[in-house]
């Protein structure tokens, strides 16, 4: 996929991202850090590289780390069965989970206590038998960490929402079960040096897709999907992808089967866009992964 990617002829965009809250989220971790047992990073199973936040490696430092990749149920199960073996290469526990219906969840506990066995080991010796684990949870906004916080923890325990920076500041959580959880806003890094992360960010929510120009977007995604999955393209919208066209070409031809017409008789590009990137979001286009190892 990594050489596919690279021929795809994609738009320019200009990215930008700087939300003032997030120095001040930085800051929160490096503080609270020595305060927990181990570190749980979210990742988004859909993009494993883009939704994670290169700065987390500094700020856990040396503490044991778990890695979880949810939203499987939107993932192609394939590639997700290599991003594990990718991360599991470099000694990394993971996690698969779909945070939603809660598929996964219940083996949070038992691999944090996996994960931390010596930890536990030396608090027997002490005679400190049920002192609980503390686990500090990081991930870049929406990628469900408050939902799977609720759902660990069988009650509404962390604020969840479908939008981007919803957990604004650190709470603790006792999930009942001999972990603490210490629940973190969701960290960006101030700037894209990529356009493709920028991109794959605002795909799945995790940037606010106005911040882009959502026509763009939607070409470049297209010419994503003619790459990798033809497929979803031919049973969504009805249409076999011109290979010689670009990204608002395909738009286009999307729209023309959509019926969706401006008065003049052009076809509502801008419409098909915000189309094509409502039903990605819902799902509606199938398990789809848009990053590789390989890549």
């Amino acid at each position: 996929m990594g050489e596919l990617m690279a021929e795809i002829p994609y738009e320019k965009m200009n990215i930008q991202w700087f939300p003032g809250h997030m120095t001040k989220a930085q800051r929160m971790i490096e503080e609270n850090i020595k305060l927990v047992d181990a570190v749980c990073e979210i990742l988004d199973a859909r993009i494993p590289r883009s939704s994670r936040n290169p700065d987390i490696d500094r700020l856990a430092g040396d503490k044991p780390r778990l890695v979880i990749l949810n939203r499987t149920d939107l993932a192609d199960p394939a590639v997700t069965a290599r991003w594990r073996a990718y991360f599991e290469a470099q000694g990394l526990s993971i996690l698969e989970t779909d945070a939603k219906s809660g598929k996964g969840v219940k083996e949070f506990a038992p691999a944090v206590r996996r994960l931390l066995a010596d930890k536990l080991r030396d608090y027997e010796a002490k005679g400190q038998v049920g002192r609980p684990l503390r686990v500090m949870i990081l991930g870049i906004p929406n990628v469900g960490k408050s939902t799977f916080i609720n759902k660990v923890a069988g009650r509404k325990a962390a604020i969840a929402g479908d939008k981007p920076g919803v957990t604004r500041g650190k709470q603790w959580i006792n999930i009942g079960t001999g972990l603490d959880l210490l629940d973190t806003p969701g960290i960006l890094w101030p700037k894209f040096d990529s356009q493709e992360v920028g991109e794959m960010l605002a795909l799945t929510n995790a940037i606010k897709a106005d911040v882009l120009d959502k026509e763009t977007l939607g070409a470049n995604f297209m010419l994503r999907l003619r790459a990798l999955y033809p497929n979803a393209l031919m049973e969504r919208y009805k249409f076999e992808p011109d290979p010689e066209a670009n990204g608002f070409e395909l738009l286009e031809q999307a729209a023309k089967k959509r019926g969706f017409l401006l008065s003049r008789g052009e076809y509502d590009i801008e419409r098909m866009a915000n189309t094509l990137l409502g039903e990605y979001h819902e799902g509606k286009l199938g398990r789809l992964s848009l990053e590789t190892p390989d890549d």
